[in-house]
This record gives structure tokens, sequence and C-alpha cells, in this order.
């Protein structure tokens, strides 16, 4: 499905919905109409039944050069959303919020929005060609698309505090060494690897992942108190679905789990 008024594009495969940023021979730049659009694609794929995970991709050598602020910046001094608010946040900052996982794979130029997106995402993957920049300072404005919520929450504020602070770039070893990537790969098969854990995730019982994604998003989020207080709520209705009676079959036949959702 492609909206020629905002380049997002999404396929299916399988129980897998790929969302592909498609604005390549402008180093896919987000405009406002690009950002609704991946608002759009990332509410549908959150409504449709019948796909359990995402993978988040860019067409072309680059993920993202980042906003394009000579027609987002007008907007959002103006008071605009980034996201229109009925819609799932691709940021995950506000309004809508998904339940079900997102996986990022990035190539070549990852630049403020596109880091951001990551760190919104649950699982990355990236290209030993990627290159990152959360650049803002150096234009004259800052982060505030969550990298200051989540950058060093991951990475520590010092190391955090010398991109942030100076805008400079890094590569995809500092990115791991951070922890903002979980795997680095070659070059060119970073959507492969991407879709290929993907489809691992998929094969999984989409109920239990979503559990497990919400209790781990708690802990994150409001501690582990609290997380520990909810724990038994997420899991023991898992107990009574049909899931559960397949994956204790599946043990005992020895066979991989066939899940519904159910």
């Amino acid at each position: 499905m492609t909206n020629p008024d905002a380049p997002i594009t999404t396929t299916t495969d399988g129980r897998v919905r790929i969302i592909a940023l498609s604005r390549p021979h402008k180093r896919n730049a987000f405009t406002t109409a690009m950002l609704a659009g991946l608002a759009d694609a990332y509410s549908a794929f959150e409504d449709d039944p019948e796909v359990w995970v995402a993978l988040l991709v860019a067409d072309g050598d680059h993920f993202t050069a980042g906003l394009d602020l000579a027609e987002v910046g007008p907007a959002i001094a103006s008071g605009a959303a980034i996201f229109p608010s009925d819609q799932v946040d691709p940021l995950d900052l506000g309004g809508r919020r998904r339940t079900k996982p997102v996986v990022c794979a990035v190539q070549g130029i990852c630049f403020t929005i596109g880091i951001e997106l990551m760190l919104a995402s649950d699982i990355v993957i990236t290209g030993d060609d990627a290159r990152f920049a959360q650049m803002e300072v150096r234009r004259g404005i800052m982060p505030f698309g969550g990298a200051t919520l989540r950058m060093h929450e991951l990475a520590g504020w010092p190391r955090a505090m010398k991109w942030l602070l100076s805008g400079d770039e890094f590569d995809a070893a500092e990115a791991l060494a951070m922890g903002l990537v979980a795997e680095v790969v070659p070059a060119g098969t970073v959507r492969a690897r991407g879709l290929a854990l993907a489809q691992r995730i998929a094969e999984r019982a989409p109920l239990a992942v979503r559990a497990t994604l919400a209790s781990a998003r708690t802990a994150r989020e409001h501690g582990r108190d609290r997380a520990a207080a909810e724990l038994m709520g997420h899991a023991r209705p898992l107990f009574a679905s049909a899931d559960a009676r397949e994956g204790i079959l599946s043990f005992i036949e020895r066979r991989e789990g066939r899940f519904t959702g159910r």
C-alpha cells in the first residue's frame, strides 16, 4: 500500500507487517505528510489482528536524514502535533500506544528522528555502514522525539550527553556499545536479518509476546515494584488461553507450537 502524498509503504509477509520509509531521493527526510503516513501505518498494524509483529525499514541507501526542517520546522513552531492524537505514536510519546512488538532495521545515515524511532522500537538491527547523529543542537533546536528521555537510560548519562550535546556522528560499533542496537550485520543484509528476526517472534504465541512486552515496559517506565505487583495480572490470563494449551501439547509432542492468538 502506497500513499503518494505520504511516502510510507506497507506490505505483509505472513504475520509480519513491513513498514518502509520510501522517500529515498531525499534520503527519507520526513515531511509532515510522511510523519502522518507513518502514524497511519503504525495504527493499521496495531488494529490488524492478522499481523503480530512490525518491521520498520527504509528504501534506498539510508534510513533517514532526519526531519525536512524547512517543511516541518514551521509546523512544529506553530504548535502543530508531530502525529495525530488519535493515531498510534511511532515515537511512543503520546496518543495511542501500540501493544505489539516492532523490529527496526537501519542502514546508512540515521539522523535525529531516525535514532528516536530506534529508541521507541523494541529491537534494532543495524548495518555496519550505519552513521548516527542526534544533531539538533547543531541546528539551533533540541531533540524532541524522545532521545533526551531514552538515550541515557540505555547508554548511561556521560556517554549519552557526549552525543546529545555535541551533535557529532557516531558509528555502528558505538551504537552497539551504548546498547542502542541489538546486532550489527554486514551492509546490505540488514533488512533480511530484521525480517528473519520479526518472523521468528511472529512464530511465538502473540498474547504471550504482548504480555511480556507490557510487563517489561512497566518495569522500565514505572519501576520494579509496580511491575512485580502487576506481574501475575499479565501472566494468569495466559494459562486459560488456547495458545497455552497448544504450547503444552507442542511440548509433549516435541514440535513447534502453532499459535492462533486465542
